[in-house]
């Protein structure tokens, strides 16, 4: 595995490792949100990385995947992408920007984010041992 792969696997999982931590704090569940986004983004760019595809600047997860889904199990949620995709930016900010549309992620909602980051870094990880 090149190093920069190794790097950035380690960037994925600092942000799930973020996102395990602040879990259960009802406050923080669009962060929860925010660095599950980035979990699977750096995970998705590790895939790049490794497979010499030019990486460009992009945070959009559903395009990232198009790019690296010979490499991943068929069964990756698209909807999940698309919520995790609208929630980025914005989870950081005030106000009613990166809610999703009944407002804030709830904790459950957290739960699923950060566990379908965890499988998404997993299956990646697994893959380029």
């Amino acid at each position: 595995m090149k190093k920069l792969t190794e790097e950035w696997l380690k960037a994925a999982r600092d942000d799930l490792a973020v996102s395990e931590k602040i879990l259960d704090e009802e406050s923080l569940s669009h962060m929860v949100a925010f660095h599950s986004q980035q979990c699977v983004e750096k995970a998705f760019k590790a895939l790049f990385e490794e497979h010499e595809i030019g990486l460009k600047k992009m945070h959009n997860l559903v395009t990232l995947h198009a790019r690296v889904e010979q490499w991943l199990p068929e069964d990756i949620d698209l909807l999940l992408l698309k919520t995790l995709d609208a929630l980025y930016i914005e989870a950081r900010y005030p106000g009613e920007l990166g809610l999703l549309p009944n407002g804030r992620p709830s904790q459950q909602d957290a739960q699923v984010f950060y566990e379908f980051a965890k499988s998404i870094m997993e299956t990646v990880r697994k893959g380029l041992q």
